[in-house]
């Protein structure tokens, strides 16, 4: 006979809090991450914007740095289910590309603070050298832009895509996300005239179908 541990409200309402609590803080960090940059940004800053006393953060996270690396590391694990989704639905390996790209740009603006601090970094998906890092930042960056270079791949052997090294074809595509990224974050702002997604899908068709 399997024994069920009864579950104890009290430890469950503290879990639930901490929970919260440390989502409040990422929260703060991310926006002010974004608005400021990593070295411009202080740890009082993201307390005071969490309401939360800089004691309280180190409850939660190491230093600054740790802090902005779990920033990335939330993001990270909201976007690789949904980017492998994206590609799952593909027809073939052309469509599999515009529909990364339609889920990397969907992904951005539905986080408008994670893309500021997404255009702040000069690689994709991952803090810059001088930045916070980790191995687990990198692994999920590096594993991005693998799984976009197994469609390219599949695309050329299908006669779809354009010949040429799958891995630097993917990097380019990772580029021009970011570089649309950059123009329609400024859409917003409405400080530039506007530059669609569908005019942007279409560059990117012209770069990568097969001549």
């Amino acid at each position: 006979m399997t024994v069920t541990r009864a579950v104890n409200p009290k430890e469950e309402r503290r879990q639930l809090h901490q929970e919260l609590s440390r989502t409040q803080l990422l929260d703060a960090a991310e926006e002010i991450f974004g608005q400021k940059g990593f070295h411009e940004t202080t740890l009082k800053e993201i307390a005071d914007r969490a309401d939360f006393s800089v004691g309280s953060v180190y409850s939660f996270f190491e230093n600054k740095d740790d802090l902005y690396v779990n920033v990335w590391l939330r993001r990270g694990a909201e976007f690789l289910p949904g980017f492998e989704q994206a590609v799952g639905s593909a027809s073939d390996g052309l469509d599999a590309i515009e529909k990364i790209v339609d889920f990397e740009v969907s992904f951005l603006r539905s986080r408008p603070s994670f893309s500021s601090l997404y255009l702040r970094s000069t690689a994709s998906l991952v803090p810059t050298s001088d930045e916070a890092a980790s191995e687990r930042v990198l692994e999920n960056a590096e594993l991005v832009l693998k799984m976009q270079a197994e469609v390219i791949q599949q695309g050329q052997l299908e006669g779809l895509v354009r010949h040429g090294d799958p891995a630097a074809l993917s990097r380019l595509l990772s580029s021009m996300v970011q570089a649309f990224q950059s123009v329609d974050h400024q859409n917003s702002s409405g400080h530039r005239p506007s530059f669609t997604l569908g005019e942007f899908q279409h560059i990117v068709r012209s770069a990568f179908a097969a001549a």
